[in-house]
């Protein structure tokens, strides 16, 4: 699982990043509000640890506004911020922990393994809607306007990453991580054939998946 750990202090970033790497996590460092951003925006994260004292902008205001653009993956606030207040201000802002350090990373690691498997029984219970398109995750199905889509295991996850990243673009590297479940890059335009193949099984719905020339592709959501 990937994460982002935004942190400006040294010795607690090499501290986190060695102890979740050695527990298997993929880690990405943020050691400011913007680059936080940035990378939110780019990249896809399983979740975030997310301090409050930042440079440039505080933890609170990037969690108020992600949540306003509906991201909807577990953050954790790890801050030296101890007070009541504080926690309940960061709760109320959407955060799903809040951590005071000093911790005990065996404490930090239950807790975020604890939001990651919440997550993981929401997104398979409940169906994955964009548009006149639904996706069941736990059956592997899809359904346009609430005709079962007849689509192979790798259509089905080129679909669900689209689906999920609606209104975005999506590069044709995520495109391959997530179908063919591999750190190599494609070597020819095998993603572009399968992005064909779903597109010919959507039939009269083959223009939600739009082109971005040079990019990747994007799933557009048509408005109500």
């Amino acid at each position: 699982m990937k994460l982002l750990l935004v942190e400006d202090e040294e010795n607690t970033v090499g501290f986190l990043q060695r102890g979740l790497r050695e527990e298997g996590f993929v880690v990405d460092v943020a050691r400011t509000a913007r680059e936080a951003d940035l990378a939110v925006h780019d990249q896809d994260y399983d979740a975030i640890l997310l301090d409050v004292m930042l440079p440039g902008e505080d933890g609170f205001s990037l969690c108020r506004r992600w949540r306003a653009r509906g991201l909807n993956l577990p953050v954790l606030f790890v801050t030296a911020r101890d007070a009541l207040p504080d926690r309940v201000e960061g709760l109320n802002l959407g955060a799903d922990d809040y951590l005071v350090k000093p911790f005990a990373f065996e404490e930090l690691l239950a807790r975020l393994h604890a939001r990651l498997r919440r997550r993981e029984g929401t997104a398979r219970n409940e169906p994955l809607r964009a548009g006149p398109l639904e996706l069941d995750l736990a059956a592997r199905q899809a359904r346009l306007h609430g005709n079962l889509l007849d689509l192979t295991s790798r259509e089905f996850l080129i679909l669900e990453l689209l689906v999920t990243h609606a209104n975005q673009v999506v590069s044709r590297a995520q495109l391959w991580e997530q179908a063919w479940e591999t750190g190599s890059e494609p070597s020819s335009n095998v993603v572009d054939v399968y992005v064909g193949y779903v597109r010919h099984k959507l039939g009269e719905g083959r223009g939600l998946i739009q082109t971005v020339r040079g990019l990747g592709y994007r799933f557009s959501v048509p408005e109500a």
